[in-house]
């Protein structure tokens, strides 16, 4: 995997623009405003492949990142209030459709705000992934934001909070710090080669 190929391929905003895979794909999702652009930039290195946004609800397509051997699938985040019933029933059908068809999803790499007790459409997803087989691992973002005894709660809060989700991987990641990228790297290296 040569993190230096990585380029924007396309953006969907209706399941019918989706296109066909031909590489294994890892797919980011989370609430909007939780990082996953964030994420996808450090994992990549590059300051601005995947564009943040400073208005949560703003990415309102699956964008499609290509590598030599993997694509990388952003998700448009969830839970956000402030969009019409219209555009949330639109990103359902896209998400709902893009996880039906018929691909090569290696891994979901589901984001969590550390400071947060997962949210109802947190757990909705988490459930949807083990409904449908999906492997996933749960990325803790903004690690860089708790003092030590916060994070060692919050830490210790995530164990219980995730419990019914036997095996699942935690990993504390930070966009600041750079905390977790190389194990996010090595995972993603690790989910190609199978």
């Amino acid at each position: 995997m040569k993190l230096e190929t990585a380029a924007f391929e396309m953006a969907a905003g209706l399941s019918s623009q989706l296109p066909g895979w031909d590489l294994p794909e890892v797919v980011f999702s989370g609430r909007s405003n939780v990082g996953k652009s964030s994420l996808i930039n450090r994992l990549v290195n590059r300051k601005a492949l995947a564009r943040t946004s400073a208005t949560p609800g703003k990415t309102a397509t699956i964008n499609f990142y290509r590598l030599d051997t993997l694509r990388l699938v952003d998700l448009p985040g969830y839970g956000y209030a402030k969009v019409s019933g219209g555009e949330k029933r639109r990103w359902q059908e896209l998400i709902e459709g893009y996880f039906q068809q018929e691909r090569d999803m290696r891994l979901v790499l589901q984001l969590l705000d550390i400071r947060h007790t997962p949210s109802k459409d947190d757990y909705q997803m988490l459930d949807y992934m083990v409904e449908m087989g999906l492997p996933f691992v749960a990325v803790l973002t903004k690690a860089d934001k708790l003092n030590k005894t916060q994070r060692a709660q919050r830490l210790a809060a995530f164990e219980e909070e995730l419990a019914d989700y036997e095996g699942v991987t935690i990993i504390p990641f930070s966009a600041v710090s750079g905390e977790g990228v190389e194990e996010l790297r090595d995972i993603l290296r690790q989910v190609t080669e199978e």
